[in-house]
């Protein structure tokens, strides 16, 4: 398959939907991706250019409507939930692409499909990453002026910018606004620790945020969670480049619940380990209004890598 990116110079929606193609292509091999700067109307005529950013699948704009002119002004896309951005969620990707998508729950997990990398402008980027890079190596948030040193280069208070990262959902504040979660990490013990090598021991906000954090930081873990049911543990253990689940029947379920508001509020509670499908499917018969599946280990790994991926190696800007 060839997947090609048409885009005008310095578009500033041509990063966001690259990001967004490398999540929804993740474990892809049979996609060649490439980028392309067109300048004037005639080239957007001839490559079939419908406003930037424009993606091409095997040559065709999957987004198109029949008849739309060549254009190379600015473009904006209508979500399923009505949204209007300036890319295709990775969701949507996913499905123009023939790449199987993990169900209604991952729209949660990701923000609604929109992925969890902060964008680089304002120094969003920068200062989740400071966060997350914390977390990484002492197990907590970073200290005022390790955020504000991050900050500095892009001439906007570090105070500022963690309320934009909270509402966008990339972290979440307290009331006083310190920083309680940073996905995937928690601030406060929850059900699933994580045990990064050589580095601390830390909390993910939900089974899909711990088996995400070894992929993002490129390093060996080990997580540890309960069944919720039979409060029996789930052990996932991630050694260079394996993965071992036990037991071996363990799964996720993944599922939110009806709503709208962040992730912490939404789902994170309720993405959780279970001994085997049958316990998880007990446990979700008890919870009223949720709407879900349960994710045998090859999905759930999948979901967090293919989320948390991007997060550390991604340029701040």
């Amino acid at each position: 398959m060839r997947v090609e990116m048409l885009i005008v110079p310095d578009c500033p929606n041509g990063p966001v939907l690259k990001e967004r193609l490398e999540l929804a292509l993740a474990g892809r091999t049979d996609v060649e991706l490439a980028e392309r700067v067109v300048a004037d109307p005639a080239e957007a005529e001839r490559r079939g250019m419908h406003g930037s950013p424009t993606l091409l699948v095997d040559g065709r704009d999957p987004f198109a409507e029949p008849g739309t002119a060549a254009t190379i002004s600015c473009r904006l896309y209508v979500g399923a939930n009505g949204r209007i951005g300036g890319a295709p969620s990775v969701e949507e990707l996913r499905r123009v692409l023939g790449t199987p998508a993990t169900g209604g729950a991952g729209r949660a997990a990701g923000r609604a499909g929109q992925g969890r990398l902060a964008p680089p402008e304002g120094g969003l980027r920068a200062v989740q990453q400071a966060v997350l890079r914390s977390f990484a190596t002492t197990g907590a948030p970073p200290a005022p002026a390790e955020m504000e040193s991050a900050a500095v280069p892009f001439g906007v208070p570090a105070a500022e910018v963690l309320a934009e990262l909270a509402s966008e959902d990339f972290l979440t504040l307290d009331d006083a606004g310190h920083i309680q979660a940073a996905y995937p990490f928690s601030a406060v013990p929850t059900e699933h620790a994580v045990q990064i090598a050589d580095g601390p021991t830390v909390w993910s906000m939900c089974a899909i945020d711990a088996l995400g954090i070894p992929v993002m930081l490129d390093t060996d873990a080990l997580i540890t969670s309960t069944d919720p049911v039979t409060g029996e543990p789930v052990r996932v253990e991630f050694t260079s480049g394996k993965t071992t689940w036990q037991p071996a029947t363990a799964v996720v379920y993944y599922c939110a619940r009806p709503g709208t508001g962040p992730a912490a509020a939404v789902c994170c509670g309720y993405l959780r380990f279970f001994t085997t499908r049958a316990t998880a499917e007990q446990w979700s018969c008890q919870q009223a209004d949720l709407s879900g599946a349960v994710l045998d280990q090859a999905e759930a790994e999948r979901l967090g890598a293919d989320i948390f991926g991007p997060l550390m190696s991604a340029p701040a800007r």
